[in-house]
């Protein structure tokens, strides 16, 4: 009896477990190299490495959803996508719209030039009277509105080739994170330089929905990432792409 019981609460526990366990859709740009990309055919990168490492603690499936970054953050508030792993900087404005995971990126926004011109831009004082591009969607447009010479900068925004169009002059800079501008350069024939130093402290984490389902799987992710890092995955990950730990704070 006592052993028909046992089994039946083992059953029990494994429909459960198995209950649990989700197809979690992930949105990614597949265009944010080395963080998100597409080699022959193939989606990788920092992101992905990480995400999939989540669910491996987490027990769920992980469908990975590529689309345009301008487009991610109304995907995630229509339900379309359950987070987004794409370098999403925490800022107020989204705070107040998602619940985060804790950060799992440390960074610092960087200027980028055509090579030759690092001189002419020692530090964002410099940017006026410049055309600076940034990506559609980012919070990189956000930072440089905040800065005091912020009405003298020609600021535009792309959904691609921002690198492309600095490299050929049509514009005279732009700006994303360190980390990507200084393995874009070192991976691309393109001719650009990082000019001046990082002018801003960046967190990046996993946006949820502000709602009691999203804010649990936001709390089974965070789990996961404090497991990853303590366990020295999430370092790990960050070595293979980057030859350096991203992930903890500076």
């Amino acid at each position: 009896m006592k052993y028909a019981i046992a089994m039946a609460a083992l059953a029990a526990s494994t429909t459960f477990g198995a209950a649990q366990a989700e197809t979690l859709n992930v949105g990614m740009s597949g265009g944010y190299f080395p963080f998100t990309f597409v080699k022959l055919d193939v989606l990788q990168g920092f992101e992905v490495d990480f995400i999939n490492a989540i669910a491996e603690e987490t027990g769920d499936e992980v469908n990975f959803v590529t689309m345009s970054f301008s487009g991610l953050i109304g995907a995630l508030e229509a339900g379309r996508v359950d987070t987004i792993a794409n370098q999403i900087t925490i800022t107020p404005e989204r705070e107040a719209k998602f619940s985060f995971s804790q950060p799992y990126v440390f960074d610092g926004a960087q200027i980028v030039v055509k090579k030759g011109n690092e001189g002419s831009v020692a530090s964002v004082a410099d940017l006026s009277g410049k055309s600076v591009a940034v990506n559609l969607g980012s919070n990189y447009e956000e930072l440089l509105n905040e800065l005091p010479n912020a009405a003298d900068i020609d600021i535009r925004t792309y959904d691609s080739n921002i690198a492309q169009d600095t490299a050929l002059g049509r514009v005279d800079a732009f700006v994303m994170d360190r980390v990507s501008s200084a393995q874009l350069i070192a991976e691309s024939p393109l001719p650009l330089a990082l000019a001046g130093a990082p002018f801003s402290e960046i967190r990046n984490a996993l946006p949820f929905r502000n709602d009691k389902e999203g804010q649990a799987l936001r709390d089974r992710f965070d789990a996961a990432i404090t497991t990853l890092r303590e366990n020295g995955t999430l370092a790990e990950i960050s070595e293979k792409w980057f030859g350096t730990d991203i992930t903890a704070a500076q």
